[in-house]
Protein backbone atom coordinates (compact mmCIF):
# COMPACT_ATOMS: atom_id res chain seq x y z
CA UNK A 1 0.00 0.00 0.00
CA UNK A 2 0.88 3.65 -0.38
CA UNK A 3 -0.72 6.11 2.06
CA UNK A 4 -3.34 3.48 2.88
CA UNK A 5 -4.23 2.95 -0.80
CA UNK A 6 -4.48 -0.61 -2.10
CA UNK A 7 -2.40 -1.06 -5.25
CA UNK A 8 -3.37 -3.72 -7.79
CA UNK A 9 -1.42 -4.47 -10.97
CA UNK A 10 -3.39 -5.94 -13.87
CA UNK A 11 -1.82 -7.79 -16.78
CA UNK A 12 -3.87 -8.31 -19.96
CA UNK A 13 -2.12 -11.38 -21.36
CA UNK A 14 -1.99 -13.21 -24.65
CA UNK A 15 0.84 -15.71 -25.29
CA UNK A 16 3.09 -14.17 -22.63
CA UNK A 17 4.57 -17.36 -21.18
CA UNK A 18 8.14 -16.52 -22.25
CA UNK A 19 8.24 -13.08 -20.63
CA UNK A 20 5.84 -13.28 -17.70
CA UNK A 21 8.38 -14.51 -15.14
CA UNK A 22 10.81 -11.65 -15.90
CA UNK A 23 8.02 -9.10 -15.73
CA UNK A 24 6.65 -10.46 -12.46
CA UNK A 25 10.12 -10.59 -10.86
CA UNK A 26 10.51 -6.80 -11.18
CA UNK A 27 7.18 -5.91 -9.56
CA UNK A 28 7.84 -4.34 -6.16
CA UNK A 29 5.66 -6.36 -3.80
CA UNK A 30 6.39 -3.93 -0.98
CA UNK A 31 4.17 -1.50 -2.89
CA UNK A 32 1.85 -3.78 -4.88
CA UNK A 33 -0.82 -5.62 -2.90
CA UNK A 34 -2.15 -7.91 -5.64
CA UNK A 35 -1.45 -8.89 -9.23
CA UNK A 36 -4.19 -10.02 -11.60
CA UNK A 37 -3.57 -11.66 -14.96
CA UNK A 38 -6.33 -12.21 -17.50
CA UNK A 39 -5.43 -14.75 -20.14
CA UNK A 40 -7.26 -14.10 -23.41
CA UNK A 41 -7.27 -17.74 -24.52
CA UNK A 42 -3.54 -17.95 -25.23
CA UNK A 43 -2.20 -20.81 -27.31
CA UNK A 44 0.76 -21.22 -24.96
CA UNK A 45 0.91 -21.95 -21.21
CA UNK A 46 0.60 -18.35 -19.99
CA UNK A 47 -2.07 -19.23 -17.42
CA UNK A 48 -0.04 -22.15 -16.07
CA UNK A 49 3.03 -19.94 -15.61
CA UNK A 50 0.94 -17.23 -13.93
CA UNK A 51 -0.55 -19.64 -11.42
CA UNK A 52 2.87 -21.10 -10.67
CA UNK A 53 4.05 -17.57 -9.86
CA UNK A 54 1.17 -17.08 -7.45
CA UNK A 55 -0.65 -14.55 -9.64
CA UNK A 56 -4.46 -14.37 -9.46
CA UNK A 57 -5.38 -15.73 -12.89
CA UNK A 58 -8.57 -15.45 -14.91
CA UNK A 59 -9.06 -17.19 -18.25
CA UNK A 60 -11.33 -16.18 -21.11
CA UNK A 61 -12.89 -19.26 -22.68
CA UNK A 62 -13.01 -17.35 -25.97
CA UNK A 63 -10.67 -14.62 -27.20
CA UNK A 64 -12.26 -11.26 -26.36
CA UNK A 65 -9.57 -8.97 -27.78
CA UNK A 66 -7.19 -6.55 -26.10
CA UNK A 67 -9.94 -4.17 -25.03
CA UNK A 68 -12.20 -6.98 -23.86
CA UNK A 69 -9.30 -8.30 -21.80
CA UNK A 70 -8.83 -4.95 -20.08
CA UNK A 71 -12.52 -4.75 -19.21
CA UNK A 72 -12.17 -8.00 -17.29
CA UNK A 73 -8.93 -6.76 -15.67
CA UNK A 74 -10.54 -3.63 -14.29
CA UNK A 75 -13.71 -5.38 -13.12
CA UNK A 76 -11.71 -7.93 -11.15
CA UNK A 77 -9.37 -5.28 -9.70
CA UNK A 78 -12.31 -3.25 -8.42
CA UNK A 79 -13.81 -6.40 -6.88
CA UNK A 80 -10.56 -6.82 -4.95
CA UNK A 81 -11.01 -3.35 -3.49
CA UNK A 82 -8.24 -1.65 -5.48
CA UNK A 83 -7.77 2.07 -4.89
CA UNK A 84 -5.12 2.37 -7.63
CA UNK A 85 -4.90 0.06 -10.64
CA UNK A 86 -1.83 -0.14 -12.83
CA UNK A 87 -1.96 -1.86 -16.21
CA UNK A 88 1.32 -3.55 -17.04
CA UNK A 89 1.86 -5.62 -20.17
CA UNK A 90 3.40 -8.99 -19.28
CA UNK A 91 5.58 -9.00 -22.42
CA UNK A 92 8.39 -7.08 -20.63
CA UNK A 93 8.16 -4.14 -23.03
CA UNK A 94 7.54 -1.72 -20.13
CA UNK A 95 9.68 -1.81 -17.00
CA UNK A 96 7.74 -2.67 -13.82
CA UNK A 97 10.25 -0.54 -11.87
CA UNK A 98 8.14 2.55 -12.56
CA UNK A 99 5.12 1.17 -10.70
CA UNK A 100 5.95 2.85 -7.33
CA UNK A 101 6.42 6.26 -8.97
CA UNK A 102 3.19 6.00 -10.94
CA UNK A 103 1.25 4.84 -7.90
CA UNK A 104 2.64 7.59 -5.66
CA UNK A 105 1.49 10.33 -8.04
CA UNK A 106 -2.07 9.08 -7.73
CA UNK A 107 -1.95 8.17 -4.05
CA UNK A 108 -0.76 11.68 -3.17
CA UNK A 109 -3.70 13.18 -5.04
CA UNK A 110 -1.66 14.85 -7.78
CA UNK A 111 -3.24 12.97 -10.71
CA UNK A 112 -6.15 10.66 -11.48
CA UNK A 113 -4.28 8.87 -14.26
CA UNK A 114 -0.55 8.48 -14.90
CA UNK A 115 1.02 7.34 -18.18
CA UNK A 116 4.41 5.81 -18.79
CA UNK A 117 5.41 7.69 -21.94
CA UNK A 118 7.93 6.26 -24.41
CA UNK A 119 8.10 9.58 -26.23
CA UNK A 120 9.20 11.82 -23.36
CA UNK A 121 12.98 11.89 -23.64
CA UNK A 122 14.90 10.63 -26.65
CA UNK A 123 15.02 6.84 -26.29
CA UNK A 124 12.05 5.60 -28.34
CA UNK A 125 13.93 4.80 -31.54
CA UNK A 126 17.06 3.76 -29.65
CA UNK A 127 14.94 1.32 -27.67
CA UNK A 128 13.82 -0.40 -30.84
CA UNK A 129 10.52 1.27 -31.72
CA UNK A 130 10.04 0.76 -35.48
CA UNK A 131 10.38 4.00 -37.41
CA UNK A 132 6.92 3.78 -38.98
CA UNK A 133 5.35 3.32 -35.54
CA UNK A 134 7.28 6.29 -34.16
CA UNK A 135 6.18 8.53 -37.03
CA UNK A 136 2.57 7.34 -36.76
CA UNK A 137 2.66 7.86 -33.00
CA UNK A 138 3.82 11.45 -33.34
CA UNK A 139 1.36 12.28 -36.14
CA UNK A 140 -1.67 10.76 -34.39
CA UNK A 141 -0.73 12.39 -31.10
CA UNK A 142 -0.39 15.82 -32.76
CA UNK A 143 -3.81 15.44 -34.39
CA UNK A 144 -5.49 14.22 -31.23
CA UNK A 145 -4.04 16.97 -29.08
CA UNK A 146 -5.54 19.48 -31.48
CA UNK A 147 -8.93 17.77 -31.51
CA UNK A 148 -9.33 17.21 -27.78
CA UNK A 149 -7.60 20.39 -26.62
CA UNK A 150 -5.05 18.61 -24.46
CA UNK A 151 -1.28 18.18 -24.53
CA UNK A 152 0.09 14.68 -24.05
CA UNK A 153 3.39 13.38 -25.38
CA UNK A 154 1.62 10.23 -26.59
CA UNK A 155 -1.80 8.60 -26.45
CA UNK A 156 -0.59 5.12 -27.37
CA UNK A 157 1.37 3.80 -24.43
CA UNK A 158 0.10 0.62 -22.81
CA UNK A 159 1.55 1.51 -19.40
CA UNK A 160 -1.10 3.26 -17.34
CA UNK A 161 -2.20 3.85 -13.75
CA UNK A 162 -5.73 4.83 -12.71
CA UNK A 163 -7.51 5.85 -9.56
CA UNK A 164 -10.54 3.84 -8.53
CA UNK A 165 -12.79 6.82 -9.25
CA UNK A 166 -11.71 6.88 -12.89
CA UNK A 167 -12.50 3.21 -13.43
CA UNK A 168 -15.84 3.41 -11.63
CA UNK A 169 -17.12 6.46 -13.52
CA UNK A 170 -16.10 5.82 -17.11
CA UNK A 171 -18.45 3.81 -19.39
CA UNK A 172 -15.70 1.35 -20.28
CA UNK A 173 -18.12 -1.33 -21.42
CA UNK A 174 -19.15 0.97 -24.28
CA UNK A 175 -15.60 0.96 -25.64
CA UNK A 176 -14.29 -1.23 -28.43
CA UNK A 177 -12.90 -4.68 -27.61
CA UNK A 178 -9.88 -4.22 -29.87
CA UNK A 179 -6.74 -2.08 -29.55
CA UNK A 180 -8.51 1.27 -29.93
CA UNK A 181 -9.92 0.67 -26.43
CA UNK A 182 -6.77 2.30 -25.03
CA UNK A 183 -7.32 5.47 -27.02
CA UNK A 184 -11.02 5.67 -26.26
CA UNK A 185 -10.25 5.37 -22.56
CA UNK A 186 -7.81 8.28 -22.60
CA UNK A 187 -10.29 10.37 -24.56
CA UNK A 188 -12.93 9.58 -21.93
CA UNK A 189 -10.57 10.61 -19.12
CA UNK A 190 -9.92 13.96 -20.80
CA UNK A 191 -13.61 14.43 -21.59
CA UNK A 192 -14.47 13.85 -17.92
CA UNK A 193 -11.90 16.40 -16.77
CA UNK A 194 -9.66 14.00 -14.87
CA UNK A 195 -6.02 14.98 -14.38
CA UNK A 196 -3.39 13.08 -16.39
CA UNK A 197 0.31 12.96 -15.57
CA UNK A 198 3.16 11.46 -17.60
CA UNK A 199 6.55 10.06 -16.65
CA UNK A 200 9.37 8.98 -18.92
CA UNK A 201 9.36 5.26 -19.65
CA UNK A 202 12.30 3.49 -21.34
CA UNK A 203 11.41 1.88 -24.66
CA UNK A 204 12.22 -1.79 -24.94
CA UNK A 205 11.30 -3.76 -28.05
CA UNK A 206 12.55 -7.35 -27.94
CA UNK A 207 11.88 -10.49 -29.95
CA UNK A 208 9.36 -11.71 -27.37
CA UNK A 209 7.58 -8.36 -27.08
CA UNK A 210 4.07 -8.28 -28.48
CA UNK A 211 3.42 -6.11 -31.50
CA UNK A 212 0.43 -5.72 -33.79
CA UNK A 213 0.75 -6.12 -37.55
CA UNK A 214 0.93 -3.24 -40.01
CA UNK A 215 -2.66 -3.89 -41.11
CA UNK A 216 -3.98 -3.80 -37.56
CA UNK A 217 -1.89 -0.70 -36.91
CA UNK A 218 -3.73 1.01 -39.77
CA UNK A 219 -7.07 -0.07 -38.33
CA UNK A 220 -5.99 1.29 -34.95
CA UNK A 221 -4.91 4.60 -36.50
CA UNK A 222 -8.29 5.02 -38.19
CA UNK A 223 -9.94 4.25 -34.86
CA UNK A 224 -7.89 7.01 -33.21
CA UNK A 225 -9.03 9.50 -35.84
CA UNK A 226 -12.64 8.44 -35.35
CA UNK A 227 -12.38 8.74 -31.56
CA UNK A 228 -10.90 12.24 -31.87
CA UNK A 229 -13.72 13.41 -34.13
CA UNK A 230 -16.36 11.84 -31.87
CA UNK A 231 -14.79 13.63 -28.90
CA UNK A 232 -14.96 17.01 -30.61
CA UNK A 233 -18.56 16.54 -31.79
CA UNK A 234 -19.64 15.37 -28.32
CA UNK A 235 -17.94 18.36 -26.66
CA UNK A 236 -19.71 20.71 -29.05
CA UNK A 237 -23.04 19.01 -28.36
CA UNK A 238 -23.46 18.09 -32.01
CA UNK A 239 -23.53 14.32 -31.60
CA UNK A 240 -24.21 11.89 -28.78
CA UNK A 241 -21.66 9.12 -28.36
CA UNK A 242 -22.10 6.26 -25.84
CA UNK A 243 -18.40 6.28 -24.97
CA UNK A 244 -18.70 9.89 -23.78
CA UNK A 245 -21.88 9.31 -21.79
CA UNK A 246 -20.13 10.26 -18.54
CA UNK A 247 -22.04 11.49 -15.47
CA UNK A 248 -21.39 15.06 -14.29
CA UNK A 249 -19.04 15.49 -11.34
CA UNK A 250 -21.91 15.85 -8.87
CA UNK A 251 -23.24 12.39 -9.79
CA UNK A 252 -19.98 10.46 -9.93
CA UNK A 253 -18.96 7.79 -7.46
CA UNK A 254 -16.29 8.79 -5.00
CA UNK A 255 -14.14 6.79 -2.63
CA UNK A 256 -14.77 7.41 1.04
CA UNK A 257 -11.80 8.75 2.96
Amino acid sequence: MISGKKIVVVMPAYNAAQTLSRTNAEVDRDVVDDIILVDDRSSDNTAEVARRLGIKTFIHLANKGYGGNQKTCYREALKLGADIVIMLHPDYQYTPKLIPSMAWLIAMGEFDCVLGSRILGTGALEGGMPLYKYVANRALTFFQNLMVGHKLSEYHTGYRAFSRQVLENLPLEANDDDFVFDNQMLAQIIFAGYRIGEITCPTRYETESSSISFRRSVVYGLGVLRTSVEFRLAKMGLRHSPIFDIPPRSERRTVEA
